[in-house]
């Protein structure tokens, strides 16, 4: 921590003491994310001036939180095939349980995740905020970004004094993808690597990134819509006419079971084990916001040793369905600053995400009413951690406290990388309008 906070300090010593040149340098790495993929569907992803630092000590404690986590996710998703009580605890269709209840085809139970995390710096302690699992996305931001660090005279100077090393996340990715592919009994030598989307949705050019880099691993890979794939003669066919051997799934589970109707080849593919797909549809145990509710229950104790359990009561918060059989209505209106509202399963800020921070008690007792009982979940609002930083591209050039979100990449369950994303001054982070996602270093000692 005392390096991390060197590292801040030079930063912000240079800052104050050149800042005409630094606020120039933010203007032309603004140009540059303008000029990037990070500028896209009418949508730009934008940082902050310093980027984030973390020590080789702070590493180990992600490297560690994402392995207990995994440990009880497994554990999780092994109970659900198990037991058809504990199935009853989630809110599962029947077609989505069936799905769920294929078996997976590789080795192992969580090909892809990000873990979302509000972790305090100055002591250790942190709270879940969610997960994703095959939707997991933004590793291009971390490399754009970073390109755009040229140009940023702070960062300069200290990569002059620091030795400061980023994370790699489109090879590694291709490595872990193709290592659980070869655990797949019908694999093939020379697969064919499907990315799948509905791809409105789709990031698009981050779909561009991986494909390349697939490509230059020698491996063949075409970028799909879901709803545009042909099973026929028992294989899974491109609009190309391409045979798809391995699916990366970006397709989130929710937008299947919105499309369903739309995506029968896929989905019978799938079920006849035609092609290979990562990740198989049991890891929406794991994304659905629901599985906070569910660490809690006392099914799950019984599942989860004595450390796990502990892992749980101190660091996943609080979670019910905002309804009258799991909470009152005049608890949550009553206590706002205690809840935030989210929408039962969606992802990139999808819906509303509500905090009753920011809300009068008339415009939070008018909202919970609107709410209540319509699919949303009430969850402990978490403490933010926070530390200073400066936006002369998109912010006013002044100092000011961010709260600070880190999202830890897990590859095949194991520490991959880290998402940083941050707000100015403000209670909740929401995707393309306060978020700023800042380039993460490690500092070598």
């Amino acid at each position: 921590m005392d390096l991390q906070n060197k590292v801040f300090e030079a930063y912000r010593t240079h800052i104050n003491s050149h800042t005409r040149e630094n606020a120039e340098g933010a203007a032309k790495m603004k140009e540059a994310i303008e000029a990037s993929p990070l500028n896209a569907n009418s949508v730009i992803d934008k940082t902050v001036h310093i980027p984030k630092v973390f020590d080789s000590q702070t590493i180990d404690v992600f490297k560690d939180i994402v392995k207990v986590s995994c440990n009880i996710f497994g554990k999780v998703i092994k109970e659900y095939k198990a037991s058809s009580s504990f199935r009853k605890l989630f809110p599962f269709s029947e077609e989505l349980e069936k799905l769920i209840l294929l078996p997976e085809q590789y080795d192992g139970f969580l090909p892809i995740a990000r873990i979302d995390i509000f972790y305090h710096e100055d002591t250790g302690d942190f709270q879940f905020c969610e997960i994703n699992t095959d939707g997991t996305a933004a590793m291009l931001r971390d490399v754009e970004i970073r390109k755009a660090l040229i140009h940023n005279p702070a960062h300069q100077n200290v990569i002059r004094e620091f030795d400061l090393q980023p994370f790699e996340l489109f090879d590694s990715w291709v490595r872990t993808f193709m290592s659980i592919y070869r655990t797949y009994p019908k694999n093939k030598e020379n697969p064919t690597v499907g990315i799948v989307d509905f791809l409105e949705n789709a990031t698009y050019r981050e779909f561009e990134e991986f494909k390349k880099h697939f490509e230059d691993a020698g491996i063949r890979c075409e970028i799909c819509d879901i709803r545009k794939l042909e099973y026929k003669d028992g294989a899974l066919y491109s609009p190309t006419g391409a045979r798809i051997d391995a699916v990366y799934r970006r397709a989130v589970t929710a937008d299947i079971m919105d499309h369903y109707g739309e995506v029968t080849d896929f989905l019978d593919a799938v079920r006849d084990d035609a092609v290979f797909i990562a990740g198989a549809f049991s890891t929406q145990i794991i994304h659905t916001k629901w599985l906070f509710y569910v660490l809690h229950h006392e099914m799950t104790e019984k599942i989860l040793t004595d450390s796990e359990l502990e892992f749980v009561k101190k660091h996943v918060p609080f979670t019910v369905e905002f309804s009258e059989k799991y909470i009152s209505l005049d608890e949550v209106r009553l206590n706002k600053d205690k809840y935030i509202l989210k929408p039962m399963d969606a992802y990139a800020s999808k819906g509303v995400y509500a905090s009753g921070r920011e809300y009068s008690p008339a415009e939070w007792e008018k909202l919970t009413a609107e709410l209540y009982g319509k699919g949303f979940i009430c969850q402990q609002y978490c403490e933010q951690y926070m530390t200073d930083n400066i936006d002369f591209a998109w912010g006013d050039g002044k100092w000011h406290p961010y709260i600070n979100m880190p999202g830890l990449y897990s590859y095949n369950t194991e520490f991959a990388g880290i998402l940083m994303r941050m707000a100015c001054e403000e209670n909740i982070i929401v995707a393309h309008e306060n978020e700023r996602t800042a380039a993460v270093f490690t500092v070598k000692e």
